[in-house]
């Protein structure tokens, strides 16, 4: 299928994107990547009015550490994040979800920005944002404003930004140096979204006690799930087995999955545990390589 007839303007940079979109109202769209956008518009499941490029909109694919966080612009492609040195060596977690993106041909094309604002609850990038406690960058007619990433995320393809908002990029803060990361997934196939995927990051102390954990989850909500408290269990106590298996057994309580023609709620449930446990793991023995 081919998408129905569209009207198409081009942004030279965000204010223009931002007055095109209060100008054509809640039924243009920002077009990006195009990845998700393009075939839901094939498929008529997305019928926008007007598609509004941003693809040569200044300054908006820059990658660099400030003030402690690596900010990311919206337009930075999912591959040029993957494979930059700046980004891995702030979150070294980065780089290890992006290879769950999708295949290369996708991320070569793909932006981060369009990822976070298409709002997948399956996708990776929104649980990595929100795990990592992130904020998203949001300009609209009234400025600029700062979102938290569990702030944004509202639903399914469903985010806090207005409707002329465009967000421009994003900010992570700076994982220590030393922190073991580990990205686990259950998909059909490789590249497939994720029935259910689990990320950890972990640094320890001196004395071999956890100073630091971040915990996150997609496919088991309507959003992406930080795991707060599977994080609480393991916050200054050594990452022993025990301790690992009792933040495991945390997930069930605090996952709303549902059931649907991939799998039923109770197995996604039971797979965020058994993965959870699997990343802190292989996160942990990271952290020991890397100390």
């Amino acid at each position: 299928m081919k998408p129905p007839p569209v009207k198409y303007a081009r942004a030279g940079d965000v204010a223009e994107a931002v007055a095109l979109l209060t100008e054509h109202g809640s039924d243009a769209k920002v077009l990006a990547g195009g990845q998700s956008l393009i075939p839901l518009m094939n498929f008529r499941l997305a019928r926008p009015s007007v598609l509004i490029d941003i693809n040569r909109a200044a300054g908006l694919d820059g990658i660099r550490v400030e003030n402690g966080s690596l900010v990311i612009g919206a337009m930075a492609r999912q591959r040029d994040v993957e494979t930059s040195d700046v980004a891995a060596g702030a979150v070294p977690l980065l780089p290890q979800v992006l290879r769950h993106v999708g295949h290369v041909t996708n991320r070569n094309r793909g932006t981060v920005g369009g990822s976070l604002a298409h709002a997948d609850p399956a996708a990776e990038l929104p649980a990595l944002v929100t795990g990592l406690g992130g904020e998203l960058l949001v300009q609209g007619p009234g400025g600029s404003r700062l979102v938290a990433a569990e702030d944004y995320f509202l639903g399914t393809f469903t985010t806090a930004m207005e409707f002329d908002e465009v967000l421009t990029g994003v900010r992570l803060p700076r994982l220590p140096a030393g922190t073991g990361v580990a990205v686990e997934e259950l998909a059909r196939r490789h590249g497939d979204f994720a029935i259910v995927a689990t990320m950890a990051a972990i640094h320890l102390a001196a004395d071999g006690t956890v100073d630091l954990v971040r915990l996150a989850a997609s496919g088991v909500a309507s959003v992406p799930v930080r795991l707060h408290g599977a994080e609480a269990v393991l916050a200054g106590i050594a990452p022993t087995a025990e301790a690992i298996d009792a933040a495991a057994e945390t997930v069930a309580g605090s996952i709303k999955p549902t059931g649907d023609v991939h799998a039923p709620a109770d197995y996604r449930r039971d797979m965020a545990g058994l993965l959870v446990r699997r990343a802190l793991r292989t996160a942990i023995q990271r952290t020991e390589v890397a100390a």
